[in-house]
């Protein structure tokens, strides 16, 4: 019985899929570009605590719609040459658990919403209303498929943001939404390679959006994300509102010439989401790798280090130099 309760749990920790739950740090970004992550309130607990927290709820929440999917889509899954060796798709885990643990894992994110404000429970609500739309009906519906991955992630931006009540730059918002649709029309195009061999049958039954979108089509929409999403950005750092210097570095800041004391220190990341992107397209188009974003991130160490240098880059700039 020990044994077998192991097996479910390990079982139940792989269909919450935690490599995904690297998406809920995107609850970070305001308080990161804000300047305030080590910001301590006198009369309330640090920022990055309480968005810490906020990460949690979401990712309880996101980690009982995966497995809610997976019982929704165990038939289809079955069919697809990768999905089908999920626990629930190839029967391993029973199906009994997988919704207990949905029930668990949402009435745990419920009693933490608790700590938050209603504008808070009203974005989980509205995400959890989100992802029962899209795996009902909006993920066979070309271009709202993509546009719903993108909402996805614009609504964990905004919750990690109305927490801690904080303002985000429009622009932000638009390097957030390209980033996201760039990501998610790269897994569509993919996913399409991916399934290429397959029968027409075969397709239709794993992901029928898939014949909906032409190769071409796909390609047309990945070059205009990728631009979109390094130019957003580059125009969200030049015009990032400048911080007065207080730190150590503050001397040597203030010793540049006035030319110098603008927005365009943020923009030194710039050439390390340049360098993401068209790494990323080189993994979709050469390796066909982009079916799963997060794992590409976790596996390709030039990406990986091109993600670590930019994080590191917007950190000294913002918190050391500034």
């Amino acid at each position: 019985m020990y044994t077998s309760s192991l097996t479910i749990a390990y079982l139940l920790l792989k269909s919450a899929r935690p490599r995904q739950w690297v998406k809920n740090l995107s609850l970070f970004a305001a308080l990161v570009f804000s300047g305030f992550l080590f910001y301590d309130p006198v009369d309330g607990p640090a920022y990055f605590l309480t968005v810490s927290l906020a990460t949690l709820t979401f990712t309880l929440v996101t980690s009982a719609i995966y497995i809610a999917n997976d019982i929704t889509d165990r038939a289809a899954d079955a069919q697809h040459p990768f999905k089908c060796k999920r626990p629930i798709a190839s029967g391993a885990l029973p199906t009994a658990s997988a919704k207990l643990a949905v029930v668990v894992l949402l009435s745990a994110a419920g009693i933490l919403t608790l700590y938050f404000s209603l504008f808070f429970k009203l974005l989980i609500l509205l995400y959890i209303l989100l992802q029962v739309a899209y795996s009902k009906k909006l993920k066979h519906m070309p271009i709202l498929d993509v546009a719903s991955i993108a909402l996805g992630f614009l609504i964990r931006i905004y919750a990690g943001s109305v927490v801690v009540n904080l303002h985000m730059s429009v622009w932000f918002l638009l390097t957030v939404i390209s980033a996201s649709l760039f990501l998610a029309v790269g897994k569509r195009q993919s996913e399409r390679t991916l399934l290429l061999g397959s029968s027409d049958a075969t397709v239709g039954a794993t992901r029928k959006i898939l014949k909906r979108y032409s190769e071409r089509l796909l390609d047309q929409y990945t070059a205009m994300f990728a631009t979109a999403t390094w130019v957003t950005y580059a125009i969200f750092t030049f015009q990032n509102e400048v911080v007065v210097p207080q730190s150590e570095f503050a001397t040597l800041f203030q010793l540049l010439p006035k030319t110098l004391h603008t927005q365009k220190w943020l923009m030194i990341s710039v050439p390390f989401v340049i360098f993401g992107v068209m790494r990323y397209l080189q993994l979709v188009y050469e390796k066909n790798q982009g079916e799963s974003p997060e794992r590409v991130l976790f596996n390709d160490k030039p990406l990986l280090i091109t993600v670590f240098m930019f994080g590191l880059s917007v950190i000294f700039i913002l918190y050391l130099l500034a």
